[in-house]
Parts: C-alpha cells; sequence; structure tokens
C-alpha cells in the first residue's frame, strides 16, 4: 500500500533539507531569547510533529505490518510512560510540565510519537553507518540514551518533565535502554525498513539544538 503524504517530486530533497537547518536554527534562536523562550516552548509540540511528519514523508513504502509497528511502538511508549510516571518504577519520581501538549493519565500523547521517533530514526542511523543487523540491536539503542543523556540536561527548563529532587536516576538511562532495545528488536523481528533520507539530519538538528541549550540556559 503506497501513501502519498506529499508530492516530493514537487520539492527537491536539499531543500527539505535546508528548511529543516532553517527551523531548528530559529528555534534554537528563540530557545535563547529569554523573552521569546516560553512562545518556542509552547510551540515544542509542533516541532516534533513537523519531524515525525517530515520522516513519514520519505519513508519508502507503507504495508499494514509497517503501519502496525509504528502504531504498536507509540501505544507501547506511551504505555510505558504511563506506568513509569504514575508509579515510579520504571523511569524513577518524575512528572510531565506543560510543553508536550495534552495528557491523559498525567502523560503527553505525544511521548508516544517521540518513542516512535526516535526508533526510527536511531535503527535508521545505525544501519546507515553499516552496521551489521545484529549489531544495529545494540548500537540503536546507544543512541537514543545518547539523546536522553543530552536531552536530561535542558528538558526540566524547557517545561517538558521534572524529577523528584532534581537529580536524574541512574535507572532512568537503564529504562531508556532497554525500552529503546526492545522497541529496535520489535522492528527487526517485524523486518521494517528504516532507511529515510531525512533521519540523519532530524536526529542530528534535535542533539546539537538540545546540545547549545544545556550550555545556555541550565
Amino acid at each position: 500500500m503506497q501513501m502519498d503524504l506529499y508530492p516530493k517530486n514537487k520539492l527537491p530533497l536539499a531543500e527539505v533539507k535546508k528548511f529543516i537547518l532553517i527551523f531548528y536554527t530559529v528555534a534554537l534562536t528563540g530557545f535563547l531569547i529569554p523573552f521569546t523562550r516560553d512562545v518556542f516552548i509552547r510551540i515544542t509540540p509542533l516541532a516534533i510533529g513537523l519531524s515525525t511528519y517530515l520522516l513519514a514523508v520519505y519513508h519508502t513504502r507503507y504495508s499494514k505490518r509497517d503501519i502496525f509497528a509504528f502504531l504498536l511502538v507509540f501505544l507501547l511508549g506511551f504505555l510505558i510512560e504511563v506506568i513509569g510516571v504514575n508509579t515510579g518504577h520504571i523511569f524513577g519520581s518524575y512528572h510531565y510540565g506543560s510543553a508536550l501538549g495534552p495528557k491523559i493519565l498525567h502523560t503527553p500523547l505525544l511521548i508516544g510519537i517521540n518513542w516512535l521517533f526516535l526508533t526510527y530514526t536511531s535503527a535508521g542511523i545505525a544501519k546507515f553507518l553499516k552496521i551489521k543487523k545484529g549489531g544495529i540491536l545494540f548500537v540503536a539503542p546507544l543512541i537514543m540514551l545518547l539523546y536522553d543523556v543530552i536531552l536530561e540536561q535542558v528538558a526540566p527548563e524547557m517545561e517538558m518533565w521534572f524529577w523528584q529532587n532534581g537529580t536524574v536516576p541512574i535507572k532512568n538511562y537503564v529504562a531508556w535502554y532497554v525500552t529503546g532495545w526492545c522497541f529496535v528488536l520489535l522492528f527487526r523481528i517485524l523486518n521494517i525498513e528504516t532507511k529515510n533520507p531525512l533521519s540523519a539530519i532530524l536526529l542530528m538538528c534535535q542533539l546539537v539544538f538540545f546540545l547549545i541549550l544545556s550550555f545556555f540556559i541550565t
């Protein structure tokens, strides 16, 4: 089944990549300027949604298996966060702020999309790096863990989430790796194609974005 989410042939890939760079540069500038930061915090869901949409546009195929896998990772990612935030048993004791949008059971719906985004892009990048299939199962979750390590430095200032006592517990990072490993394994079992020309630039833009912010707003 083919799904045309956008007329790819009318907009060159180079132009899309240029747009992504400009978008994240503007967002970074907005966060670095104190009197515009609150506005950009409120449009965080737009950035996550747009990034995920662009990935969806350039996904190579849409079989029933692909759609099933994407929905399953979204739902499982959301469910894990629901359990985690309401019990403190998975990641540690934390609560979500307002930046990630509407919540169900104290958990933003967008967090499931973020797990899907990270699983897809990390697996795609590991594959691009010519990592062997068995190695992807370990390298992709490491990429996801690196993402979280950097993001945790700025998440409270971006009003994403807050840790009890302001300290990120070690078990959060363990849970991130294990969860990422399970999702990448699911993709591998279902033979999901993660090759996407936008995976690297989108994930790298986010990593650089969070890294620069960590030097200025923490």
